[in-house]
């Protein structure tokens, strides 16, 4: 008989760098798809979730940049969504910061690109919705960060 298999909460942190209406997003190829990310990822044990963003973002864009503030937090829990089946296991938390760059914001070309990504560009806020941005549920407020430049932190909860 074989043991179920017991998953584990990935913790991650996503940055949502702001530049002069522009924020700065990932271009990669994922599932055969073209789409955007937020820069970001895994956070290492006994590493603060604002020390992960600013790592990641360094590793993946080569921007140093300032955490203001936790803007959402996400949840996804892969049997919920798409692929239940194949993504039982599957269950990620991901604190999403508002970022400033604190160098160069024209000098991008992280050391430790991930794996699907294939550039990085800086995208007008107003555009993002139209964008294949990964995951949906944040294109908006992103957008929305024009408009009011101080929402409140939001728990999004189980969202793809």
């Amino acid at each position: 008989m074989t043991e179920p298999s017991t998953a584990e909460i990935r913790t991650s942190a996503k940055a949502v760098v702001l530049h002069d209406d522009l924020v700065l997003l990932m271009r990669a190829v994922w599932e055969d798809q073209e789409c955007y990310f937020l820069p970001g990822g895994g956070q290492h044990p006994g590493e603060s979730l604002s020390d992960a963003v600013a790592r990641e973002v360094d590793e993946e864009t080569g921007l140093t940049v300032t955490v203001e503030r936790l803007l959402w937090l996400r949840e996804y829990i892969g049997a919920n969504h798409d692929h239940p089946e194949s993504e039982a296991d599957t269950h990620r938390i991901e604190a999403i910061f508002l970022c400033t760059p604190t160098s160069d914001p024209g000098q991008l070309g992280g050391h430790a690109q991930d794996e699907v990504q294939t550039g990085l560009e800086w995208v007008p806020l107003g555009k993002v919705p139209a964008l294949n941005l990964l995951p949906q549920a944040i294109r908006q407020p992103i957008a929305s960060l024009t408009e009011a430049p101080k929402p409140p932190g939001t728990y999004l909860g189980d969202v793809a």
